[in-house]
C-alpha cells in the first residue's frame, strides 16, 4: 500500500510503499484491548502495601463496655470495620500484575493499531524530523506548521537536539521506533512518523 509523505510545510513530496501486513490489517477490537491492557498491567511496579489489623498502630483497650450501650460489640479499634483499622485482605508489596501476551499476538496487535491509524487518517508520514538547535521554540514552530497541538512523534533515531527541544512540550512525545508501544499509539490523536521509522517498524513487526 502507499502512504503519503509530506515535508515540514505539510506539502506532499512522494508516496511511500509500505507493508500491507503492517498497515492494511483488519481491525480486531478484542486483540487491541488485550494488548493495551497487558502493556499497562506489565508497567505496574506492584509495590503498594496495606496494613493488616495486627500491623496498624492501635490500643488493645476495649473501646467501650460490652453491654448496655446499644452498639455492636467491639474489642479493638484495629478491626477492619473501624476507621483507621487494618485491612481484611491487604495488598502485599510483592503482588504480581503481569499479563502474558504471546509474541505473535503482540505483533498482530501493533499491526492492527497501525492499520486503524491509517484508515482514520491519524498517521502522518514526514520525510525527516530534525532541529538545528536544541530550542523548544524551534520544535514548537515545526509542530505548529503541521497543524498539530498534541501528537506522538516517532523517529528512526532520536538525536540530542530533538530530545532537548521536545521534552518541555506537555502535549508532545518524541520516541524512537523501537520504543513504540500500543498505549501511546492509541492515546495520541495524531501520530507523526518519519520515513526511516516506517522501515524500522516493518522490520520489527511486519
Amino acid at each position: 500500500m502507499e502512504l503519503k509523505v509530506i515535508n515540514a510545510q505539510g506539502q506532499q513530496v512522494e508516496a511511500l510503499q509500505a507493508s500491507e501486513a503492517l498497515f492494511a490489517r483488519d481491525y480486531n477490537e478484542a486483540l487491541v484491548h488485550q494488548v493495551v491492557t497487558a502493556f499497562l498491567a506489565n508497567a505496574r511496579s506492584g509495590n503498594r502495601a496495606q496494613l493488616t489489623r495486627a500491623e496498624v498502630k492501635h490500643s488493645t483497650k476495649k473501646p467501650f463496655r460490652q453491654k448496655g450501650t446499644g452498639r455492636a460489640r467491639a474489642g479493638m479499634t484495629s478491626s477492619p470495620l473501624w476507621r483507621g483499622g487494618g485491612r481484611a485482605f491487604p495488598n502485599s508489596p510483592d503482588e504480581n500484575f503481569t499479563h502474558k501476551v504471546n509474541r505473535k499476538q503482540y505483533r498482530a496487535g501493533m499491526a492492527t493499531i497501525l492499520s486503524q491509524l491509517v484508515r482514520d487518517e491519524r498517521l502522518i508520514v514526514v520525510d525527516s524530523l530534525t532541529v538545528e538547535t536544541p530550542k523548544t521554540k524551534e520544535f514548537a514552530a515545526k509542530v505548529k506548521s503541521l497543524g498539530l497541538d498534541r501528537a506522538l512523534f516517532i523517529t528512526g533515531e532520536l538525536d540530542e537536539n530533538l530530545y532537548l527541544s521536545s521534552r518541555n512540550l506537555p502535549n508532545v512525545l518524541v520516541i524512537e521506533a523501537q520504543q513504540a508501544d500500543p498505549f501511546s499509539l492509541v492515546r495520541f490523536k495524531k501520530i507523526v512518523i518519519t520515513r526511516d521509522a516506517i522501515k524500522q517498524l516493518e522490520e520489527q513487526w511486519a
